[in-house]
């Protein structure tokens, strides 16, 4: 496999490389969060959303591996998204295109109910922006059943390939061929609550997702 360009960005670190590593985490929404507990590792999915240059994470307040992680340990936060395949004249060079951003830091739990609503409204508009305005904010009672923990990132890289095949010189007559075959993940017509109320008209919010094509990435 070709290797693929990797730059690295250490908290404040150059503005261009912090603002790739953000364009990468705004296009995704699920995360694999590594870490370990009394030598254990485990490595788990978990929704996230950005927050200037920290990461939200969300889950159950009854997972103990979360309340593990809130306790100041030190995490691994990777995030990967699917561009495309790369197809190559030999097996060996088949590659795929794709972004992706391995972060580094240490999650606290975000106990006052003021920021733990405010972090939930991130993560509504983190998913579909405007969203949060459109929808009930977060009552006492449904604060006390999440865990929502702030990472604060200590270190993170991007690492991104794009482009056709590199394939070996001798290669380059063979009858094979080669190229790139992207992917693109699309939203599908909306589908409205079978108990929504008749009569209802679509969201602002998603009117303007739809129209601007955006998606969040494979």
């Amino acid at each position: 496999m070709a290797q693929s360009p990797r730059q690295t960005i250490r908290p404040p670190g150059p503005a261009s490389n912090r603002a790739g590593i953000h364009r990468i985490l705004d296009a995704g929404c699920m995360a694999h969060v590594g870490f370990a507990v009394r030598g254990q590792p485990f490595v788990i999915p978990m929704l996230y959303a950005r927050e200037g240059d920290n990461l939200l994470l969300q889950g159950s307040v009854e997972s103990r591996l979360l309340y593990a992680v809130g306790r100041n340990v030190q995490i691994c936060v990777s995030v990967a998204l699917v561009d495309g395949l790369v197809l190559a004249r030999s097996h060996l060079r088949h590659s795929m295109n794709y972004r992706s951003v391995v972060a580094f830091g240490r999650a606290t739990v975000i106990d006052d109910p003021a920021a733990k609503g405010a972090a939930l409204a991130c993560f509504v508009d983190s998913l579909v922006p405007g969203r949060a305005s459109e929808a009930r904010p977060a009552v006492a009672d449904e604060l006390a059943t999440t865990t929502l923990l702030r990472v604060v990132i200590d270190e993170a890289s991007a690492k991104v390939r794009n482009g056709p095949p590199i394939d070996a010189k001798e290669d380059l007559d063979s009858p094979n061929w080669a190229g790139e075959l992207p992917l693109r993940v699309g939203f599908d017509h909306v589908r409205p609550s079978p108990d929504l109320a008749a009569g209802l008209p679509l969201p602002n919010s998603l009117r303007r997702l739809l129209a601007s094509g955006r998606s969040h990435s494979a």
